[in-house]
């Protein structure tokens, strides 16, 4: 099959590798649209150890199954396994799973392919009036989903339902849609990039602003570096919530004096449980989440200029899709 490669920082390669061999238990999945994620560009620009190269990258996508009883059938793709046994997961805490992979990362080759073998309890069915572009974001809505329940669940009863979200890549439009479609209403998106702060006005209908501005009570950082963190603890209300998905940078920023002092409530949060996904696809097959028509499609081939456009802040759109069989 063909596929894209990352084979060293800021280099990828389209080429033909191995068709994957499913396991007991899994499915053979024709990918028909798979997204390039931000922990993608992490590792496109050699800053992610959990990613070495060579490797197939790519985790968000959607597809058909290839073979057996339910081939034809269009799924979208949870890539998160985990073992089903340990405490987490029978909490329904499955990311927190100590035996937790997901594809795109070693043991598991990713889905910048033409076909992925994935277990079938991470598949979730596709309405056939539903977009494959549509379904393959299933995944960092997800991401956004999670955060935003976490965030509203800790916020005091007493405060206003009121947001700000930096960052206005995917997974900060994911977690800003999320908490529209769970009450907030018009959460303050600061997105530096020009470009994509017009895009996510008049495209998305979102409030994106170039600075934070005021005080809220949930901030979501959706970006993750220092300056993003500082910002995050200097805009949170006296008993507000920090929510932090991002993973730009590792140390530093956060005002833990002032955290401390006013009761700003810290939450670290990584991917969704299995019952966020499928609320997550829930919500996009009814159309809770909106039209979600701001992708741009490509064909898997040109994958490497992709990479390179997001790199350069050439990319306008907040997720770029790619198509194996374009």
């Amino acid at each position: 099959m063909k596929a894209l490669v990352y084979e060293g920082p800021e280099t990828m390669a389209y080429h033909d590798v191995p068709d994957p061999a499913p396991a007991a238990g899994e499915q053979l999945i024709r990918i028909e649209s798979v997204g390039i994620c931000g922990s993608d560009m992490h590792a496109y620009l050699g800053h992610d150890d959990r990613r070495p190269a060579p490797l197939i990258l790519g985790h968000e996508a959607a597809g058909t199954i290839a073979s057996g009883p339910r081939k034809g059938d269009r799924v979208t793709i949870n890539p998160l396994v985990t073992c089903g046994r340990c405490p987490a997961c029978a909490a329904g805490r499955e990311n927190l799973c100590s035996a937790r992979q997901i594809i795109s990362m070693p043991p598991r080759e990713g889905a910048f392919a033409q076909y992925v073998a994935m277990p079938e309890v991470n598949l979730i069915s596709v309405p056939g009036t539903v977009p494959m572009d549509k379904a393959a974001l299933a995944e960092p809505l997800a991401v956004g989903w999670h955060a935003a329940r976490l965030g509203l669940e800790a916020l005091h009863p007493s405060m206003e339902r009121s947001a700000l979200v930096l960052g206005g890549g995917a997974i900060g439009l994911a977690a800003a849609l999320a908490l529209t479609a769970m009450g907030v209403p018009s959460p303050h998106v600061v997105e530096p990039n020009p470009l994509r702060r017009r895009y996510l006005i008049e495209r998305c209908g979102l409030r994106a602003v170039e600075q934070a501005k005021g005080h809220f009570p949930l901030v979501v950082d959706a970006v993750g570096c220092a300056a993003t963190r500082a910002c995050a603890s200097t805009q949170a209300c006296p008993g507000g919530v920090v929510v932090h998905i991002g993973l730009g940078e590792d140390e530093g920023g956060l005002d833990i004096r002032r955290m401390t002092l006013q009761e700003i409530t810290f939450i670290g949060t990584y991917t969704y449980t299995a019952q966020d996904f499928r609320d997550t696809a829930a919500a996009i097959f009814d159309g809770r989440l909106g039209a979600l028509d701001w992708t741009e499609r490509r064909a898997l081939a040109d994958g490497p200029r992709a990479f390179s456009d997001i790199r350069h802040g050439r990319a306008a759109t907040p997720k770029i899709l790619l198509s194996p069989w374009e």
